[in-house]
């Protein structure tokens, strides 16, 4: 090589990358394996969700709500009053699983939208009313979350292996493996944020491809907006469907709101940055002037997916509430709305003024450290577990602590991350987490009943959390120093902790028959019994 070339190497490496290059970067690695790995991993956790997913036959917890409420809604379109023997009904041989005696006469009054018990009647429509059948769905949907982190973790760091790390992490939380195999609604929120959350990353990074693409062919003189300096007009296909999922997640519990404010402002806070990076001369102003109406858009999607969960309740008469239903089902849409926001309010008022006791209830303060975890089932059998005088058979609702005391510190240096680097990365999972947990010390909730799996919308965030540190540790592909190589140790053993502590953990979690003494080794804090 001449000196003259090595001079222009040189340059080449000093010179910024292009503005595609800089805004929107490719993803490295082969995308088959990059589909490869996640799958795997997936697959795995399915295993450890629908492996024994039958059992206890038993109505675990608040299933005793909804399994019964989304067997209604296949039935009436609403949900449907009860036998105060329901429960022993749908659990005795012989009984109709199709079509259980469990009716009496009226509709129910309930605390949450049905879009999440829809999910779980899909489950009963395929297989019956049986434990396996209300619980299928949960456990599909916490199955298909770790292939979704897998590959958002991967987007977001550029590495399969890293993406492979989030997917195991969520794949061995103890919380997500319990509320995967229940018929509760919390699993379901937490797939659709994280559903939310993905699209809203792939269009971060379409729509900066997109930016650079239009700036370029614009000039960036001209502000790539025809001399407005407020930059192009952006499609947004993958932010639409965000808002489909956001609005998904509130019509499963009304706790999706705070993502549908945290993500929109995120968004929002995105296409300022890439307005900025793209050298547009107005890029706060402009990404007001092109995002906001595509955010009020946004808003529409999420309120007509919302009122359409409804569709069984405006469209077939009897439910809760519902007034007069008119012959034709084109006008029942428009005479429903002022019934269902009374129903609404209700549900408010229900909500703000739940004060009752419980003895597994717990504060925000609490989840984090997993101070105060709910047991969903908990009972005796005899003689089964052999020369053991008394056995033990448990479905506790707690984390791994192995991820969640370290994702405490993960999450402190996602905050110092984003304080000195400004990394969108850190800043988007801090929102991400924030926007689960900082809700419930509104003075409103003050006093309201509160339980662990409230924070189940947290967990992905946790493991991108976590994952970020991983990455931190091994450092960078081509750094070839001993600093690598400490760091993929250290970040291994973590991941073999986490695995032990998990398999630790996993007869209280998956209703295995133990010793009681086993259980008492197991669960031997005071708070955790």
């Amino acid at each position: 090589m001449t000196e003259s070339e090595v001079v222009e190497l040189r340059e080449d490496e000093r010179r910024p990358p292009p503005l595609r290059e800089w805004l929107a970067p490719a993803i490295p690695g082969a995308p088959l394996i990059g589909w490869i790995g996640p799958i795997a991993v997936a697959l795995f956790a399915a295993f450890l969700r629908f492996n024994r997913l039958g059992i206890p036959r038993a109505v675990v917890f608040d299933e005793t709500y909804y399994a019964k409420d989304s067997l209604a809604l296949l039935k009436f379109g609403w949900e449907h009053n009860t036998l105060k023997n329901a429960d022993q009904i749908l659990l005795a041989p012989g009984t109709n699983v199709r079509n259980p005696p469990i009716w009496t006469d009226g509709a129910s009054f309930v605390a949450h939208p049905p879009a999440g018990k829809w999910l779980i009647a899909i489950g009963e429509w395929i297989f019956g009313a049986t434990p396996f059948g209300w619980r299928f769905m949960a456990a599909l949907c916490g199955s298909l979350s770790v292939l979704i982190l897998a590959r958002i973790a991967r987007r977001m760091t550029g590495s399969t292996l890293l993406g492979c790390a989030a997917g195991l992490l969520l794949a061995l939380d103890g919380l997500e493996l319990v509320t995967s195999r229940a018929a509760l609604l919390d699993i379901f929120v937490m797939f659709w944020i994280l559903c939310a959350f993905g699209c809203l990353v792939v269009d971060r990074d379409r729509s900066r491809a997109k930016l650079a693409a239009a700036m370029a062919g614009a000039g960036a003189g001209a502000g790539g907006g025809g001399g407005s300096g407020f930059g192009p007009f952006l499609a947004h296909g993958w932010r639409f469907a965000a808002a489909g999922c956001l609005g998904l997640a509130c019509a499963t519990k009304w706790t999706g709101i705070y993502y549908v404010a945290a993500f929109g402002l995120l968004a929002l806070a995105w296409d300022m940055g890439a307005r900025r990076a793209a050298g547009v001369r107005n890029p706060y102003v402009g990404a007001l002037v092109r995002e906001l109406p595509l955010l009020v858009a946004g808003g529409v999607v999420i309120f007509v997916t919302y009122v359409a969960s409804w569709w069984g309740w405006i469209f077939r008469p009897g439910g809760w509430g519902r007034g007069t239903v008119a012959h034709n089902p084109l006008v029942r849409p428009f005479e429903a709305l002022p019934d269902l926001w009374k129903y609404n309010k209700q549900m408010w008022d229900f909500h703000t003024n739940l004060h009752a006791k419980h003895p597994y209830q717990s504060w925000p303060w609490d989840w984090p450290i997993l101070r105060r975890p709910v047991a969903f089932y908990y009972t005796e059998p005899k003689n089964a577990c052999g020369g053991a005088t008394k056995c033990s058979k448990e479905i506790l609702g707690i984390g791994t602590p192995a991820i969640w005391w370290a994702a405490v510190l993960a999450l402190i240096v996602m905050l110092v991350v984003w304080l000195y680097r400004r990394d969108w990365r850190a800043g988007a999972i801090l929102v991400g987490y924030g926007a689960g947990w900082l809700p419930w010390f509104w003075p409103a909730f003050g006093h309201r009943t509160m339980f662990l799996f409230y924070a189940t919308p947290m967990l992905p965030f946790m493991m991108l959390a976590l994952t970020m540190c991983l990455g931190l540790l091994i450092g960078p592909a081509n750094d070839p120093g001993t600093r690598r190589l400490f760091g993929s140790a250290v970040a291994g053993a973590y991941m073999l902790l986490v695995i032990a502590n998990f398999f630790y953990f996993y007869p209280v979690l998956a209703a295995k028959v133990i010793t009681y003494d086993q259980w008492h080794h197991i669960v031997r804090f005071k708070g955790w019994i």
